[in-house]
């Protein structure tokens, strides 16, 4: 419970440092009811609505409104999807809204020591740091082939965690030694005619956990006729940090990142995440207020496009003959590729092009699987809800295969499979390795 002294400095908080005009934007239309998928799932609750919950924040800026725990669970049980913000006719950015109530909220908020301790640990020593994140995933990589894991599952330890980890933990890729991670060169030469020199935001979790499917981009690039750069010194995105209340720390890392990829002089940067895209996209909002930033996020998001659009842009459809064995595939959109990048005619266009595949579009791809970053773990319930749904849609495709364009988007996806028990029928996969998968001769 918060005391009546926190409550006022949250009020305090939300009047001085809300975007108080956006919150003015909203017109209380309801279009975006339709596409909030908290809204639907819950049975068309007003509060776990876009247009219920800026109303909470803009209550509580007013005065009108206590902070108290049903704010806090409203905002939480959020998935800032932000499939609001395309519907939206006064285009109002409730991502923007959502990340700075929450951040404010996290500010004023009382936790237990181990709290703090797992959220240092997580936000300060883990995530901004590379080398500890291939020290972590050489880890579960060396559970992955020592047979631990199936030890693991086999005594039952598995059991002693919720359905939806427990499940999850059979579906993580599998993670390559460290010692291939290291070996990586951090420049690729074209292929054929060169068209473009690019530099690819590796991510924390992509370069890591997915190095196969960074892996897997690179070959791609290579073969569209783009020299691939690799910058030293990049850094997570700060997608966690910021939709978790850390927005100081997402800054630190978004000041980084602009300056490892400013050394690189690419034409264009390009991302295979849609969630690390997102939030990249946003550096210029971001670091808005801080004049010697500003100008130079807006140069780093001018450069950013994900793998799938400058694909398209260089013809590598038409220019490569892709094929695979007969089957179906569907396409599940990463949100934050398609409402925040905008891009979601590109991976289709791709994906039509294989021969001996056909693609059947998923009834609701633009909607959410449930991931949502870390949402499937602090939301479990709601999470497996709305997964639980997509993959009646999916049942009805018929598919074989699951295309997906983000790490947690291929996860969840994967852990559907298995929770539908369809995992000798179905296969989840990231449109690179797709894509690479469905080259022929090369």
């Amino acid at each position: 419970m918060m005391t009546s002294s926190e409550k006022k400095t949250i009020q305090k908080e939300f009047k001085e440092e809300m975007d108080y005009d956006e919150l003015l934007n909203c017109m209380r239309c309801g279009f975006c009811l339709p596409s909030c998928p908290t809204y639907i799932e819950t049975g068309h609750q007003e509060k776990h609505s876009p247009r219920g919950r800026i109303a909470l924040m803009k209550g509580v800026a007013d005065g009108l409104i206590e902070p108290d725990d049903d704010l806090a669970h409203s905002l939480d049980v959020c998935l800032g999807c932000r499939a609001c913000e395309p519907v939206c006719p006064s285009g109002v950015q409730y991502g923007h809204l959502l990340e700075d109530a929450r951040t404010i909220l996290q500010r004023n908020k009382r936790q237990t020591v181990g709290v703090k301790m797992l959220r240092k640990g997580i936000f300060d020593e883990l995530f901004p740091r590379q080398d500890r994140m291939e020290k972590v995933t050489g880890l579960i990589g060396f559970y992955q082939r020592s047979g631990l894991s199936k030890v693991a599952r086999k005594v039952g330890f598995m059991n002693l965690f919720p359905e939806s980890m427990a499940t999850m933990e059979k579906v993580l890729p599998e993670v390559p030694k460290r010692s291939v991670m290291k070996q990586r060169p951090r420049f690729f030469e074209h292929e054929g005619e060169k068209k473009a020199t690019v530099a690819l935001f590796a991510g924390c979790l992509m370069d890591t956990m997915f190095f196969d499917t960074n892996n897997a981009t690179i070959k791609l690039l290579r073969k569209a006729g783009c020299d691939v750069l690799i910058p030293e010194n990049q850094l997570c995105c700060g997608a966690l940090h910021g939709h978790n209340g850390e927005l100081e720390k997402s800054k630190q890392l978004a000041k980084q990142n602009i300056e490892a990829f400013e050394a690189a002089e690419a034409d264009y940067i390009i991302t295979n995440a849609g969630g690390c895209s997102a939030f990249l996209i946003d550096y210029d909002h971001l670091l808005k207020d801080e004049p010697e930033w500003s100008e130079r996020a807006k140069h780093f998001v001018g450069k950013l496009k994900d793998i799938s659009r400058i694909l398209v842009e260089l013809d590598f459809q038409k220019t490569h003959r892709l094929q695979l064995p007969d089957q179906i595939i569907t396409y599940q959109d990463s949100c934050h590729l398609r409402n925040v990048m905008k891009t979601f005619n590109e991976p289709r266009i791709l994906l039509k092009a294989i021969e001996g595949v056909h693609f059947v579009e998923l009834e609701g791809a633009d909607t959410c699987c449930g991931s949502a970053g870390d949402y499937n773990i602090v939301q479990p319930e709601m999470a497996m809800q709305i997964l639980d749904h997509k993959m009646e849609k999916v049942a009805d495709t018929c598919a074989q295969i699951i295309v997906t364009a983000n790490p947690g988007c291929l996860l969840e996806m994967k852990l559907g499979v298995e929770r539908a028990h369809k995992s000798n029928e179905v296969r989840a996969m990231h449109i690179a390795d797709v894509l690479v998968e469905a080259l022929v001769n090369e």
